[in-house]
């Protein structure tokens, strides 16, 4: 109305009157159509939005009533037109308002949070109330399972899998109620969700029984890690980052003191000479505390209290001391020096260890004693074996052992007559040194080995076994051997020594050893015998060996070659012609200890004067190095016919890697190598294969302390 009355005026001819009266007649008919306008506009907004109430509010009433629903009908036309009329009287601006603040439902109201049928444009006020909700059955879901755990306890892991169950829950219920993904792939994604929340439970219950396992360590080293200040160890330590580990403490602590020799030496070569001494002491009571602890748990009570003083002394030296040029350098050397002992202390190791191999225990040197001394008690007519007529009988099974120890000697035949189908047709020759002859005879006279035959020499008695005749014997008595094997003032230092000390073992440069090489002439009338050696264990019946057919070879062994060791080239020195034109350097070598020898054999193909020939141009040890694994090689080259395996076992002086199933699979076991089971460097998971063929409570091993 009032821009259809300005329209109006607009049209009308202008012109003037002289009255004053029609002037304000007009202006005061102007004035009451712009009240009128206002008060239309006043009265129509407010009718809006009751318009809009009421049609929120129609579709909850009882339309059951025909009447009714008409009457409703006609109030919403009437409604519909006075609507229309009143939009005509609104400016455009006022319009877009009204319908950008209205949804399907109808226009906006004045209560719109209060009502339940929202929009779509209030889903993110319900999507937010979902997941507070999830956050609380969260809470509740950690604290039902850790009642007795506070919130920081709990690993955030632990917490947001929790969570992600619920909100995979949500997600995959609302996916459903709104129809995304329909049809299959609702069952899909379902399926899927499915799945991730049993991963997530299994993993859960996992870490959850670690956790609760461990509870009683995890809350002593939290309590310690917690008194000591971060700030502190941020300034030096290396292992900050790594304070979960059950030995992240211990880390600390070793940092600390390679961190307090560096500070030291800096300030000692400084002056700083109270700073040195605080140094001092704080790396003493650091090294004092850690010990030999390998885990937090292991270390005392109070080390946290000790951890934190170290600290703080060197965070003063840091800031008194510290050049980076300086400390570098400083850690440099350190290594350097670290690196160079460790260099000094395997070789000194590899010392020790053939040291310890070649000395006689002194519990076996008391035994060697006493039994010496009650030999020397006996009347002659005691002093002798009986069955001397069975030392000769080829129908018998006989074996050949040459040792100067007692206490293994004794295993050796306990365990074979032991693993016996009939002992008394085994007999064993024993040779031994004149100085062991009369213990080594004690011993078998009170303890004797079942029925089997026992006959005991001493290699002094063999006559034929002279320097004139034996290579190994002259070439010992030359300048250049005694000054190699025997000089004292040896310039050779510890580095030196450990490359050659294996092979100045005694037992290589003793004859003994280097008797197996004239079993003929030590048995002149036998045709086969077995060799044994002293440190081996039997532990089944032997005497199927007698019938092996060794297809007109001297010697039978078990090979010890694999895939590219224990070869020719492993014991020879092939850059010899002497050497490379007579012999294969990928031949397989085999293992001396249990060896079947045809005597009969052996002397049709005078074995012993090939090795003679051979040992003969080793005088300058250029061939092989000492020993008499090589010369054997060398000496029964095809000669030998190998042995099925389960026969002979080796290492178990040296290797801590064989099966138990292979051990008792073996009809003899080996304890080749430095760590012999007599000796305290033995390994212990073997000691029990040789110590029960021993009586340990003989009265003369009790006498000599001997506890193996």
């Amino acid at each position: 109305m009032l821009r259809n009355s300005r329209r109006f005026r607009g049209n009308m001819p202008s012109r003037r009157t002289s009255a004053g009266q029609q002037t304000a007649g007009v202006r005061s008919s102007g004035l009451r159509l712009s009240v009128i306008s206002l008060l239309l506009i006043s009265v129509a907004a407010p009718l809006l939005f009751l318009t809009g109430r009421l049609a929120n509010l129609a579709p909850s009433l009882d339309t059951d009533d025909a009447q009714g629903s008409s009457i409703k009908t006609n109030e919403d036309e009437k409604r519909l037109r006075a609507l229309q009329k009143i939009e005509q009287s609104f400016p455009s601006e006022v319009i877009k308002v009204i319908e950008t603040t209205t949804d399907d439902s109808g226009p906006l109201s004045l209560n719109v949070k209060n009502r339940n049928d929202l929009s779509s444009s209030w889903v993110l006020e319900k999507l937010a109330n979902a997941r507070l909700d999830r956050s609380k059955r969260g809470e509740a879901k950690i604290q039902e399972r850790w009642p007795d755990h506070t919130a920081s306890r709990i690993p955030r892991r632990e917490a947001l899998d929790i969570q992600g169950r619920d909100e995979g829950d949500f997600q995959a219920t609302s996916d459903m109620n709104t129809g995304a993904g329909q049809g299959e792939d609702d069952s899909e994604k379902v399926s899927r969700q499915q799945s991730r929340l049993e991963r997530k439970m299994k993993r859960t219950a996992m870490l959850t029984q670690g956790i609760l396992e461990n509870d009683g360590n995890i809350e002593q080293v939290i309590s310690r890690r917690d008194g000591i200040d971060d700030n502190l160890l941020r300034k030096y330590n290396i292992w900050r980052q790594d304070n979960d580990y059950p030995d992240a403490l211990i880390r600390i602590m070793k940092d600390q003191l390679i961190m307090g020799r560096v500070y030291l030496s800096l300030a000692s070569s400084q002056g700083e000479t109270e700073l040195s001494l605080e140094l001092t002491r704080r790396t003493k009571e650091i090294r004092q505390a850690l010990g030999q602890a390998n885990l937090d748990s292991e270390l005392s009570p109070s080390v946290s209290e000790k951890v934190k003083a170290m600290g703080i002394i060197l965070s003063k030296a840091r800031e008194q001391l510290y050049d980076c040029k300086s400390v570098i350098k400083k850690l440099r050397a350190m290594l350097q020096g670290s690196e160079d002992h460790s260099r000094s202390l395997h070789k000194q190791s590899a010392v020790l260890r053939q040291l310890v191999a070649k000395t006689i225990p002194k519990g076996l040197h008391c035994l060697s004693l006493w039994l010496m001394a009650e030999y020397n008690l006996l009347p002659e007519e005691k002093k002798n074996f009986g069955g001397q007529e069975k030392l000769e009988d080829t129908s018998l099974y006989h074996y050949a052992l040459f040792s100067d120890n007692v206490i293994a000697t004794a295993v050796v035949i306990n365990s074979t007559v032991y693993n016996a189908k009939d002992s008394e047709f085994h007999v064993f020759h024993i040779v031994t040194d004149k100085l062991n002859y009369p213990a080594m005879k004690m011993w078998f006279l009170s303890n004797p080995p079942g029925k089997a035959t026992i006959e005991v020499q001493k290699i002094e008695d063999f006559k034929w076994l002279n320097s004139s005749y034996c290579p190994v014997l002259r070439q010992l008595q030359t300048a250049t051997a005694q000054e190699y094997y025997f000089k004292a003032d040896h310039p050779a230092t510890i580095a030196v020594a450990s490359n050659n000390l294996k092979y100045r073992n005694p037992k290589y440069l003793s004859m003994l050893n280097h008797l197996r090489f004239y079993l003929p002439e030590v048995y002149p009338k036998l045709d086969k015998i077995l060799f044994l050696d002293d440190d081996i264990v039997v532990q089944s019946d032997l005497t199927p060996l007698w019938s092996v057919d060794l297809r007109g070879n001297v010697n039978g062994a078990v090979e010890t070659c694999g895939e590219s060791f224990h070869r020719f080239d492993k014991y020879l020195n092939f850059s010899n012609p002497s050497i490379s034109e007579n012999f294969d350097p990928n031949a397989c070598g085999w293992a001396y200890g249990m060896n079947i020898f045809d005597l009969q054999e052996w002397k049709e193909r005078n074995m012993t004067g090939v090795y003679h020939r051979w040992q003969s141009m080793n005088e300058q040890r250029d061939l092989w190095k000492l020993g008499t694994l090589p010369p054997g090689l060398i000496t029964f080259y095809n000669s030998t016919y190998p042995l099925d395996k389960h026969w002979h076992l080796l290492g178990l002086g040296y290797d801590g890697n064989i099966e138990a199933e292979d051990i008792g699979a073996a009809a003899v076991i080996h304890y080749n190598g430095n760590m012999k089971p007599w000796l305290d460097l033995a390994m212990e998971k073997y000691k029990s294969y040789w110590t029960r063929y021993l009586d340990l409570g003989h009265p003369f091993l009790q006498r000599c302390n001997i506890h193996l």
